[in-house]
């Protein structure tokens, strides 16, 4: 949003034109809104919030950030927290009351209707990241027996209230999922056809189970360009759907978590400036030992071969670039492959075919730079030609190792139900370290001496 439309708005509420004000802001999106709340103190937030007319505050709300809704619910009473409550849809609430204090969400449970407050006690106690914790049931639900007028009828009746309308979703008299269809098919076809004439069924209908991992469903919304999918429990019936809006948020948390893995920290839910220092500490220090102790082994190889550095100065000048190329050759085949196992492309049974390509490239790669090193030497290094070989054919086969832990690590990980994101980075860098010194010192004690 343009920076200057937010200026005109705290023109406007530091002017006290509320009524203009309402106006501007009625007129703009849901998220824009919020962003501007953002921007505001505590106080503001709460003027803004009663300007603005009962259904936009209900689809603000939902945008906020945890700590301003907290703020909000804290300041309003309890009839217009009911009013609010009444308005969001309940995913809206379910997400909101996952994140506040206990004190905060038994307000809220206090002042809902009965009904709503066994809704939401039944959402809270699924598995949190399944699909059960994500879902909505604001969809349109059909009877398979109802005819394509009677169907039409009910949605212009309940629709207004659901979060989407553009799938619907067919049910038997026990609520079992039967099929779906798509608004389109019911504006198009006879008024007097029934439902289970023409509702996608059988092996074209695609649904979760209320305790599928949230990712998979991301994944199945992402796969099939779904706008929703439906959600059943144990027996087939119909309790809910996750909508595309949900997915796009689960596609992100899943995103930024192996981000974290891949550098080496502990995930967190929190935004950067809003987690404190202790605890960004705590979420680095147990990997960073891990590296560091795994990294004396890395000293201890290099003690061992104190008497060879001593005698070729260019051995040693080469270390950090042999450690640097071989770290950043395993970390490019990782992070493909960890991509490739995240977005379903690359399979456990697809290993050799793996392997056999970086081989391929790996070989490409180290001709290269073992080409490119040996001129490198041969004019900028002193020292023999065949400390120039013994450099660039180390370069060479610590590249094709580092490709095969880069792409093995992954697939191991996977394998033994790990996270693959965790494979990558740090941990590449550290083990190829490791591996290539090992290489390296080999081809200089039988080439050199």
């Amino acid at each position: 949003m343009d920076e200057k439309i937010f200026d005109e708005l705290f023109e406007l509420l530091n002017a006290g034109k509320f009524g203009t004000l309402k106006s501007e802001l009625s007129e703009m999106n849901e998220v824009d809104i919020a962003e501007f709340f953002s921007m505001l103190e505590p106080k503001q937030q709460l003027l803004v919030f009663r300007i603005l007319p009962k259904d936009l505050s209900a689809e603000v709300f939902a945008y906020l950030e945890s700590e301003d809704q907290v703020n909000i619910v804290n300041s309003i009473t309890d009839r217009e927290l009911s009013e609010l409550v009444d308005e969001l849809f309940l995913d809206d609430t379910v997400d909101f009351l996952e994140e506040v204090p206990a004190n905060v969400v038994t307000r809220v449970l206090k002042i809902a209707d009965k009904e709503t407050r066994q809704l939401i006690n039944r959402f809270l106690r699924y598995p949190e990241n399944s699909a059960g914790s994500i879902m909505t049931i604001e969809m349109v639900q059909l009877h398979d027996s109802l005819t394509v007028a009677q169907a039409i009828e009910t949605i212009r009746r309940t629709g207004i209230d659901k979060e989407t309308i553009y799938t619907c979703y067919c049910i038997d008299k026990a609520r079992h999922l039967v099929g779906t269809i798509n608004l389109s098919e019911l504006i198009f076809n006879e008024d007097n056809t029934f439902l289970s004439e023409i509702m996608e069924e059988d092996a074209s209908l695609i649904s979760v189970n209320t305790l599928d991992d949230q990712e998979y469903v991301a994944d199945l919304i992402r796969k099939y360009d779904l706008l929703s999918v439906p959600v059943t429990d144990n027996e087939g019936r119909l309790v809910g759907i996750v909508t595309i809006d949900d997915a796009v948020d689960v596609m992100e948390e899943e995103v930024t978590e192996d981000f974290e893995k891949m550098a080496a920290m502990t995930p967190s839910d929190d935004e950067y400036l809003k987690t404190g220092v202790f605890k960004l500490a705590r979420n680095r220090i147990l990997w960073l030992l891990i590296l560091m102790i795994s990294g004396t082994f890395t000293g201890m190889i290099i003690e061992g071969y104190e008497t060879l550095l001593a005698g070729f100065v260019a051995l040693t000048a080469s270390m950090p670039m042999i450690m640097g190329t071989g770290g950043n050759a395993g970390s490019q085949a990782s992070t493909l492959i960890i991509r490739g196992l995240a977005l379903g492309e690359i399979e456990i049974k697809d290993y050799f075919k793996i392997v056999f390509k970086e081989l391929r490239v790996a070989a490409i790669c180290g001709l290269v730079l073992g080409l490119a090193n040996i001129i490198r030497m041969y004019f900028f290094s002193e020292g023999d030609i065949k400390v120039f070989l013994v450099v660039s054919l180390a370069m060479f086969i610590a590249i094709v190792v580092a490709k095969l832990i880069g792409c093995s690590l992954p697939i191991f990980a996977k394998i033994v139900k790990i996270d693959p994101a965790l494979m990558a980075g740090p941990m590449i860098a550290t083990l190829v370290d490791i591996v290539t010194l090992v290489i390296y010192f080999a081809l200089a004690k039988a080439f050199l001496f």
